[in-house]
């Protein structure tokens, strides 16, 4: 009975280990660069990322910038949650859209090495600064130290944001009740030159 119990017991500790180590996220190689122009110099020298990924991406961080950067109802909430100076018209920055709702500026962008594409993953995604001067992307599930550098990030920061385009904008209630919209991001993470 002793030795059907351990065995029993192994097998059970060897099963949970394989399946706690199927849970782990897998990395990718990521990069974020503060315009298109610096991504492509990196190219250029060899980078991990060719200037044809490098004008994808920045294309795609577009894309999601107009479709989910965070909205507010006035410049100066915009202000207080992305810095002085941080902020544009949704008409601006949409050719279309309201006037009188207010989105950050795109900061930057974050390439992944997303193999296989994924659904629901994005190979880019645009960056925000912070009223700390820190960045963040647009579902604040990442704030970085900087917008230029390399990593290997999880590919949960690479998950498309919600569209917030036609959406409510954020009032400052809403936006103090949420943390600010840099204040409340999953993880921590600094790049390395």
């Amino acid at each position: 009975m002793i030795k059907r119990s351990n065995r029993v017991a192994i097998a059970i500790l060897g099963a949970t280990a394989f399946t706690l180590a199927g849970c782990r996220e897998e990395q990718v190689d990521a990069a974020a660069f503060p315009d298109l122009q610096s991504c492509l110099v990196d190219a250029s020298r060899g980078g991990i990322f060719t200037a044809q990924d490098c004008e994808t991406s920045f294309a795609e961080a577009q894309t999601l910038h107009v479709e989910a950067a965070p909205r507010y109802d006035s410049l100066a909430v915009c202000e207080e949650q992305h810095g002085e100076g941080a902020c544009g018209s949704e008409a601006a920055a949409t050719q279309g859209g309201s006037g009188g709702i207010f989105m950050p500026l795109l900061a930057g962008y974050l390439i992944g090495n997303m193999l296989g594409g994924r659904t629901g993953m994005s190979s880019a995604q645009p960056l925000y600064k912070t009223s700390g001067g820190r960045f963040t992307d647009a579902a604040r599930s990442s704030t970085f130290s900087t917008n230029s550098g390399s990593a290997k990030l999880n590919t949960s920061q690479f998950t498309r944001p919600a569209a917030t385009v036609g959406k409510t904008p954020m009032t400052r209630a809403t936006a103090s009740s949420r943390g600010g919209f840099g204040g409340s991001g999953g993880g921590r993470t600094g790049f390395g030159g």
